[in-house]
């Protein structure tokens, strides 16, 4: 089992620093605690085997650096010696890969403290703001990131740490609310019979919403994709793809102010990930934010509450950085999480 030991939390330069998320995992080198990391490295997934495979030829095989240690964040729940990914047919396997790799120590941590731990990492010059007031700066925040599934992080301020409260809020149920809602949700692919986040506030839940709006008024759904939907939809040339986005968003705002009333977010919900980046546009006609807002009885509580999409490409990466170059700025806890 991992280490339970977590007093000592600095890591041996220089660390490896991986997102490996369900479609694509990226990798980098923080050499020390003054400098910046190294030119990232980005995989598809479905390329290696293992991830120790991917280490192997992306990273190692190509740089003179040998990493000491590693902070992975990986797209699943840490609660084991064998790590299995959400949306990833990889098992991270922290004792193997120190064996193989010639790594001593290794932190594991949800990919979506990784993004929580960005939000503080990245100034506002890499966000954009979707409606709001000023954020409060110790205040409470929230991370969303609807990607291969949906990603779901708190973030709380306390005895000076910013500590990042990771789960699985990705899962948690959807149900409609509107008229058009009960016409369209009948028809939208379930789990287990249930409609969690992930069916619709992901990639491939924009395309159940898209298949499922054409089903209901007798339309063809010619889009497999939802790069297609997206494209088609911001560029107004297919109403159903148009209709698709517009639930898309108006249940991202709803879930979002909901995860923001948990977490009294009164320092800010932040979008994160390559979806929410491409429709910025539709995220600031105005569906998103009145969806958010519509929280009776604290309607007024959630207009204050700032938006914003993180534009960074790599945001995780600049947080797990950030983390390895003085893990005790942030209360992560490692018990558990820790091989050495």
């Amino acid at each position: 089992m991992p280490t339970t030991n977590d007093s000592d939390s600095s890591l041996r330069f220089p660390i490896l620093i991986g997102d490996i998320g369900g479609t694509n995992a990226r990798f980098s080198i923080v050499p020390d605690a003054q400098s910046e990391a190294s030119e990232p490295v980005i995989v598809q997934t479905a390329n290696f085997a293992t991830i120790d495979d991917a280490i192997r030829s992306a990273v190692l095989d190509r740089s003179s650096i040998r990493p000491n240690s590693a902070v992975l964040a990986v797209a699943g729940p840490v609660d084991s010696d064998e790590i299995q990914l959400t949306n990833c047919p990889w098992i991270v396997k922290p004792r193997q890969m120190i064996a193989n790799l010639g790594l001593s120590d290794i932190v594991v941590l949800n990919d979506f403290e990784a993004q929580a731990l960005a939000v503080v990492a990245l100034g506002e010059e890499h966000m954009e703001k979707i409606g709001g007031g000023a954020p409060e700066p110790a205040a409470g925040r929230v991370v969303l990131g609807p990607g291969t599934g949906l990603g779901v992080a708190g973030l709380v301020y306390a005895l000076d740490h910013w500590i990042p409260v990771p789960g699985e809020g990705g899962h948690m149920d959807i149900g409609p609310r509107t008229p058009r809602d009960f016409e369209v949700f009948p028809h939208i692919e379930k789990l287990e019979g249930r409609i969690s986040g992930e069916q619709i506030l992901c990639g491939r839940g924009l395309v159940n919403v898209y298949r499922a709006v054409a089903m209901v008024d007798g339309k063809p759904a010619p889009f497999t994709t939802p790069a297609e939907v997206t494209a088609a939809a911001l560029a107004g040339t297919d109403p159903v793809a148009e209709e698709a986005l517009e639930t898309f968003v108006t249940c991202l705002g709803r879930t979002a102010g909901d995860l923001a009333l948990v977490f009294m977010s009164r320092g800010g919900v932040f979008l994160t990930g390559g979806i929410a980046q491409k429709i910025i546009p539709a995220l600031k006609a105005g569906n998103f934010r009145a969806a958010f807002e519509d929280k009776a009885p604290h309607s007024e509580l959630m207009r204050t509450m700032p938006v914003y999409v993180i534009t960074h490409p790599l945001a995780a990466l600049s947080g797990l950085a950030a983390y390895a170059r003085n893990p005790s700025l942030f209360g992560v806890q490692t018990a558990g999480r820790r091989w050495r």
